[in-house]
């Protein structure tokens, strides 16, 4: 089985920060001995009796090594239990789910280009495969996202710095890749800038248009999806701070601006958008982490989410081991830091908010661990929700 990359495994982030050997065993134990505290939770097979189906929903972890695993959580509290998986997939580290919830579609970096699949969602949350896995015309695949329309798959090749369409068939299989775009470029810094790394790609909430973020090349890419050839065709760029090493994107619900979590120099930036040409003009960015609070390790943002109404912005902390709590202010023009708290494990990859916004889970790659917390609906504070969840070496949480 390939190893997570290179250039985010997190020993090369402690040595390039400074941080003993020691002392990163030293966390590396401490997040273990988290983990295996919870283990026996995570082991107990689910409740027989007495909870009401309607309270249950589904949640998908898409892991290092072990395939995708389903899993039931409970729409209250969070709590996951184990139900099923799907070994026969590698390092399907990042999934998405069709509109409706019926076909779930995956990464799968099995061979010496990425590749995507489909699988269908049955009772209880058991996968079936649908169709054969296509590839991305590109290595290291790292993001896939279904375009509103329904008719095409997106992904990002990390590895090549590409991105590529795929048509999806009326049974949500995936079909003929139908666009593939090379990005070019580097940035600043030499270990992990040398040349273009597509990290995300998605949509604006319009359909509109796609957007592509680029580590490598310090840039996030404007396209448009040709609805009948599946084409991606170019439409504008946008340079971030440069060494800033944007990663991933979220748009604001309902007001014109996107915020970009930026790995490589811990801040998030806030983007004003045009939704009639597809233009970004970058903004103001902010610290990730409170000001005095340093970690031990140097911090790599991973993931950004935004409340449903708009009012909130959460962003995982890799290295300081902490999902951030932004107000979203001035009509969703700024972003002021309120506060962080622990993940619930070591290096938080991605999270996610559950469909009713009452829940926020953390996959955290290297604590082997799912971080559960509930919302508070009027001040977005996060408190944690009973022990985090035992697991696999994950990548993305989805709760659908």
């Amino acid at each position: 089985m390939p190893p997570p990359p290179p250039s985010e495994h997190p020993e090369r982030a402690a040595r390039s920060s400074g941080l003993g050997r020691r002392s990163f065993i030293g966390l590396l134990g401490a997040a273990a001995l988290g983990a295996h505290a919870s283990a026996a939770r995570a082991l107990e097979p689910p409740a027989r009796g007495g909870r009401d189906a309607a309270a249950s929903g589904q949640a998908f972890l898409g892991t290092y090594g072990n395939g995708i695993i389903s899993c039931a959580y409970d729409t209250a509290t969070g709590a996951l239990t184990r139900r099923s998986g799907y070994a026969a997939v590698t390092n399907p580290s990042f999934l998405a789910a069709a509109p409706g919830g019926k076909v779930l579609y995956a990464l799968d970096n099995g061979g010496r280009q990425g590749a995507v699949r489909a699988f269908t969602i049955g009772a209880n949350g058991a996968l079936t495969a649908l169709g054969a896995a296509r590839s991305t015309g590109g290595a290291n695949v790292t993001h896939l996202s279904v375009h509103p329309g329904g008719r095409h798959l997106l992904s990002a090749n990390y590895g090549a710095g590409s991105v590529a369409a795929h048509a999806l068939n009326a049974d949500g299989s995936v079909g003929a890749r139908t666009g593939l775009v090379q990005h070019t470029g580097s940035g600043p810094d030499p270990s992990r800038q040398e040349g273009p790394h597509a990290h995300q790609i998605i949509t604006d909430p319009r359909g509109a248009h796609v957007f592509a973020v680029d580590l490598g090349t310090d840039k996030v890419y404007t396209y448009r999806l040709d609805a009948q050839s599946g084409a991606l065709r170019p439409v504008s760029e946008v340079r971030s701070v440069p060494g800033a090493g944007p990663r991933h994107m979220v748009f604001h619900p309902t007001a014109p601006y996107a915020y970009v979590a930026n790995e490589l120099n811990s801040t998030v930036t806030v983007y004003s958008y045009n939704p009639a040409t597809g233009a970004l003009t970058r903004g103001d960015s902010r610290p990730t982490v409170p000001g005095g609070s340093g970690p031990a390790v140097r911090n790599y943002p991973s993931e950004v989410a935004v409340s449903a109404d708009g009012r909130f912005l959460y962003l995982s902390n890799r290295g300081h081991e902490s999902v951030a709590r932004f107000a979203v202010t001035d009509g969703g023009a700024a972003l002021r830091l309120l506060d962080t708290v622990p993940s619930g494990g070591s290096w938080p990859r991605h999270l996610s908010l559950s469909p009713a916004g009452n829940l926020l889970f953390t996959a955290n790659q290297y604590g082997n661990t799912v971080g559960v917390f509930t919302v508070n609906r009027d001040s977005g504070a996060l408190t944690a929700s009973g022990p985090p969840f035992a697991t696999s070496s994950l990548g993305c949480v989805l709760p659908v």
